[in-house]
């Protein structure tokens, strides 16, 4: 096997260092600076991990999931412009401002289908 080797060889491992980003983090987190926390270069090496190696998916989520959390909280908590929190819970946690709506047609023999509008 080639390549450099994994920085975390188990989950709890990897918790020990995502406990310490959130005690030491000033400011709200960000899921950069949690991978940077955990010595990845880039978020997408975190990204990586969730999705690649199934036994850091659980550990990972949680992680992102207090970031989330923290985020909405500042949102929450703001008087003045929050375009950045808006972007960052967008493009890291897959909110959007798309209303869905599901409309259920019945044709002549009785069979339900249901349209969806975005």
């Amino acid at each position: 096997m080639t390549g450099r080797p994994p920085k975390y060889d188990n989950p709890e491992q990897m918790q020990t260092a995502i406990d310490a980003y959130f005690d030491e983090v000033d400011g709200v987190p960000t899921v950069t600076g949690l991978a940077l926390a955990l010595g990845f270069d880039t978020r997408h090496a975190l990204l990586y991990y969730e999705h690649e190696k199934p036994e850091f998916l659980t550990t990972i989520k949680r992680a992102k999931t207090r970031i989330e959390e923290a985020i909405e909280r500042e949102l929450m908590n703001r008087n003045g412009t929050v375009t950045g929190l808006i972007f960052n819970l967008k493009n890291n946690f897959g909110w959007k401002d798309a209303q869905e709506l599901t409309h259920v047609t019945e044709d002549e023999d009785g069979k339900r289908e249901p349209l969806r509008f975005v």
